[in-house]
């Protein structure tokens, strides 16, 4: 994935905390926002998780962009800001790390069928 010449992709993870019975409804509103953020020309992809062994309603977004400065530009954009706005009333906390992504690997039972 990523050479001495071409860092691999920047990646986001969001720990969201969501309210208790609001679930379902978040859900549906974190893939409607996800579906236009996918859409953006330097996003790479974009995903929603449930965590399976932590109590409460925890959520993990992780999203690849073609590079920092691409991201930090979109993170900061009117587009963006509104998006948070969709979420916010879900959220109960949170929190967001960045990383550059150094290798990656496809496993075979991906590249299979």
């Amino acid at each position: 994935m990523a050479d001495q010449d071409r860092p691999g992709p920047f990646r986001v993870m969001l720990r969201m905390v969501i309210h208790p019975g609001m679930e379902q409804e978040f859900e549906q509103t974190w893939h409607r926002v996800g579906s236009t953020i996918v859409q953006h020309p330097d996003n790479l992809g974009h995903w929603l998780s449930r965590s399976t062994d932590e109590e409460g309603s925890i959520y993990y977004v992780v999203s690849d962009w073609v590079d920092e400065e691409r991201f930090r530009a979109f993170e900061h954009s009117p587009a963006h800001i509104e998006h948070r706005t969709e979420l916010h009333p879900y959220r109960s906390g949170g929190s967001m790390k960045t990383m550059q992504v150094v290798y990656g690997m496809t496993g075979t039972a991906a590249t299979v069928g």
